[in-house]
């Protein structure tokens, strides 16, 4: 689904009009971004969990030329589900 399939989908949910519906969903993503680059942890009841996580520095290999490569550590951002969305996903 992309982002504007999205959009059209809350606004159908919601009442409110598709600019209105964009407008606050970027919101949110941002504000999720900005807590995470903060390296705070955010718990959604219901929904799961986001948070970063390290990645240490390790070797790697050019899948080209097999040559030896320096991967330098990362933060990442991880989502853990919540029981209730695994829940969901996982009802047939």
């Amino acid at each position: 689904m992309k982002k504007s399939e999205f959009v059209t989908l809350v606004a159908e949910k919601t009442g409110l009009s598709k600019k209105d519906t964009e407008k606050t969903i970027d919101a949110v993503f941002t504000a999720m971004g900005d807590v995470m680059a903060q390296g705070d942890k955010l718990q959604m009841s219901g929904f799961g969990t986001f948070e970063t996580k390290v990645r240490a520095a390790r070797t790697g290999h050019n899948p080209r030329t097999g040559e030896a490569i320096e991967i330098a550590a990362a933060t990442i951002p991880v989502f853990k589900p919540g029981k209730a969305l695994k829940d969901k996903v996982d009802a047939k």
